[in-house]
């Protein structure tokens, strides 16, 4: 089976901006409960079709499959929650890839840092610019961020 283990952080200043090109993510949820996503993104020129099930603490299972990015826009428009907008900066450092999303959108002003790990205690190095861990608040899901954006979340 295959499995994804990601640990999520905030920002901890702008030390990440300048080091990798952005790449415009457009994705969206064609079904989004605590047992199973299933996701369409496109991503620049490639689109792919996601299938996340709940996890048990940092991993949990992932199906990625590559579809034809124009199946991808027509899936989109199938999507019942608004569409998350974001770019993504794949920074390689120390043997991971450190992924920034800057939104946009309904979550314009939120950047989430992401980096996917081998196993759930494989030890860590962070760059300065990542701060602190939100890896087990669900708000900052994608899919959460689909259904309660960022904009809504003034005075929590």
């Amino acid at each position: 089976m295959a499995v994804e283990i990601e640990r999520k952080f905030l920002p901890a200043g702008d030390g990440w901006r300048g080091l990798a090109a952005g790449t415009h993510y457009v994705q969206g949820y064609l079904a989004a409960d605590r047992a199973c996503t299933v996701r369409v993104r496109l991503a620049g020129a490639s689109a792919f079709l996601t299938v996340k099930g709940h996890g048990d603490g940092l991993a949990r299972p992932e199906f990625e499959y590559p579809i034809p990015a124009t199946d991808a826009a027509q899936l989109l428009d199938l999507c019942p929650l608004p569409l998350v907008e974001k770019t993504r900066f794949r920074i390689p450092l120390n043997g991971l890839v450190w992924e920034v999303d800057e939104f946009a959108g309904n979550n314009s002003g939120l950047v989430l840092i992401e980096v996917e790990l081998a196993s759930p205690d494989q030890p860590l190095e962070k760059p300065d610019w990542v701060g602190e861990e939100v890896s087990t608040d669900p708000r900052y899901s994608n899919a959460m961020l689909a259904r309660y954006p960022y904009w809504t979340w003034a005075g929590s």
